[in-house]
């Protein structure tokens, strides 16, 4: 026997050991019990599809290709970490975008090694068109990736024309029937090649009325025969900016009827919770506001610990020294804290450090970033985008509270977000259902 073909049996048998009884896309019976978490570190996209739009980003919004941050490698692995002491019943961490896994495989890939080495346990698991899958199936293996799902929409390059406005191969974009045949070619060689080295694959079909519903029979008998496992027929969900906004989603007629011609030849997925791509918990838990706090705290982390350590302090913007309650803007100081074990809150006030002056524009916000080089974070009562964005590219983290500095503080030394009461959260005038647009930050 080959080495090649030894290395191949062994990651299979291996994978076998991350069953799908603790994973709740892929047993129904495990998703009332276990939870699963989706690290959004893929932001592009390789393929346009008809029926999607990812701008938005609203927490309310429960869709595929949504998030509210994106996370670099590093800051996904902090971020994991965090969420798995609070939900030890998540089992699964699953990378679904927001664009494509594999259109980003440089950071998919490095996400998915980091938490490997950490949580060598956890069922590892990705959602791809399968355009960019090919070149990372073995090491996928190696790492015991035990779940993938494809999104395959048709299997004739004369429908799959009508589903895809342009696939990008490479460098090169292609559209009408030659991206459908491109793409096609890719995810039918990734089924078998999945397979080959041991990993259960999902194939998730949209229904989209006239265009594939009377097709996905031809694609539940193509996939099944190259050894797929499990199939979810999701009904179109009409997404305003799409190419298909218009086009009405399937009843549930039409749904049941795909689903009961599509099972005689797959077995069916039925309680898909279309999860965003920043998704956490148990499926039938909607995105709140406590995982955006956290996305977005871990979002502003430097990439390297080393990086903490290089920034011993942290600033505060106070008029009297005991409240964080004073404005970026209007601050002409910034107080000085420091970690110490030897006092009984674990740090000490270090000094004062004077602001730049007013109106020097981007060089006063460059100057404040110098003088605050050694902080680790920079607690304020609220911040205008442009100086937070300005210090935030340097490595500090603006954190916008009120409330007792010694609280602040006492959640950046331990590294974790300030407590939510104390948090301040501010949205574009304008962006709100009930915003006015006076201009007042009514949002």
């Amino acid at each position: 026997m080959s080495n090649e073909t030894c290395s191949t049996l062994t990651s299979a048998n291996a994978l076998q050991n991350f069953d799908s009884s603790k994973h709740p896309c892929f047993d129904r019976g495990a998703h009332h019990k276990y939870g699963r978490i989706h690290l959004p570190v893929a932001p592009r996209c390789n393929v346009q599809c008809n029926f999607c739009n990812r701008k938005y980003d609203c927490l309310n919004e429960s869709r595929p290709g949504v998030t509210s941050k994106v996370l670099r490698p590093k800051q996904a692995l902090a971020y994991l970490t965090d969420m798995l002491e609070q939900r030890p019943e998540i089992t699964v961490l699953g990378i679904a975008g927001p664009g494509d896994p594999f259109a980003n495989a440089e950071e998919t890939m490095e996400t998915l090694r980091l938490a490997r080495e950490r949580f060598p346990e956890l069922i590892l698991c990705l959602a791809s068109n399968g355009l960019g899958i090919g070149p990372h199936i073995d090491e996928l293996a190696s790492l015991h990736a035990s779940h993938v799902t494809l999104t395959v929409n048709a299997v004739d390059p004369k429908i799959g024309a009508k589903i895809y406005s342009w696939v990008r191969q490479g460098k090169v974009p292609l559209r009408g029937e030659a991206a459908a045949e491109a793409l096609l070619e890719t995810q039918l060689d990734a089924i078998r090649r999945l397979k080959a080295v041991g990993i259960t694959v999902k194939i998730n079909t949209i229904i989209m009325p006239g265009v594939n519903d009377t097709h996905i029979t031809d694609v539940a008998r193509v996939v099944s025969e190259l050894g797929a496992d499990i199939m979810n027929c999701m009904a179109l969900f009409p997404v305003k900016g799409a190419v298909f906004e218009d086009l009405p989603a399937p009843d549930t007629l039409m749904t049941t009827r795909v689903r009961l011609q599509a099972g005689e030849l797959l077995p069916q997925m039925t309680h898909c919770a279309r999860c965003r791509a920043d998704a956490v918990g148990l499926l039938s838990e909607q995105m709140g506001t406590t995982q955006l706090d956290l996305l977005e705290y871990y979002s502003t982390l430097p990439d390297e610990p080393q990086e903490l350590d290089n920034r011993p302090f942290v600033a505060v913007a106070s008029m009297e020294g005991a409240l964080v309650n004073q404005h970026l803007g209007e601050a002409a100081r910034m107080l000085i804290f420091e970690e110490n074990f030897d006092t009984a809150s674990g740090y000490k006030f270090k000094e004062i450090r004077l602001c730049p002056p007013p109106g020097g524009g981007t060089d006063r916000w460059q100057d404040l970033a110098l003088l605050l080089r050694d902080c680790r974070a920079l607690l304020v009562a609220a911040a205008g985008p442009s100086p937070k964005r300005a210090l935030e590219t340097t490595g500090l983290q603006v954190i916008e509270m009120e409330g007792l500095i010694e609280e602040g503080l006492r959640a950046i030394f331990a590294g974790r977000p300030v407590p939510k009461p104390l948090q301040r959260r501010f949205s574009g005038c304008g962006s709100g259902l009930t915003c006015r647009g006076s201009g007042t930050g009514c949002g």
